[in-house]
């Protein structure tokens, strides 16, 4: 393993509408790095669309990125402050830009959830390719 790519990577950031394409980047980066390119397109579409609740509804926008190698795959954690929790709404509008990040997230990740926090705040988190296949692979069968 390179020295420049350790097991694990993590940033504090303040989000903006720009930076989830910075943070794909530096995912897909680490991924090829640790020899699983093949998870980079779940992986991305995953960190996008917590990055993009993140915007919508985090005050602040202040969160904390989490990427984490394991044995057979990533996990991703994004922490903010907000008590809010995500909630899949019970029908999804055609129309609507909105209301289609936990689908996604479901369909794309091997697993997900949420971690509260008692002195504030949450941790969402998924993790691909831990079940021995890609997650991105579910996407298009």
């Amino acid at each position: 393993m390179n020295e420049y790519f350790p097991a694990q990577y993590t940033i504090r950031l303040t989000v903006g509408s720009h930076a989830a394409r910075h943070i794909r980047r530096i995912v897909r980066s680490f991924l090829g790095e640790w020899g699983m390119p093949e998870l980079s397109d779940a992986v991305e579409l995953g960190v996008t669309e917590l990055l993009a609740n993140v915007v919508r509804h985090v005050p602040d926008r202040r969160c904390a990125l989490l990427l984490l190698r394991q044995p057979t795959g990533v996990r991703v954690e994004v922490t903010d402050g907000s008590n809010r929790l995500p909630v899949s709404p019970p029908r999804v509008d055609p129309d609507s830009e909105n209301g289609r990040g936990l689908l996604l997230l479901d369909a794309m990740a091997d697993k997900w959830g949420v971690s509260v926090w008692s002195e504030g705040g949450k941790t969402v988190w998924f993790e691909c390719g831990t079940e021995g296949l890609p997650c991105h692979r579910r996407l298009t069968n």
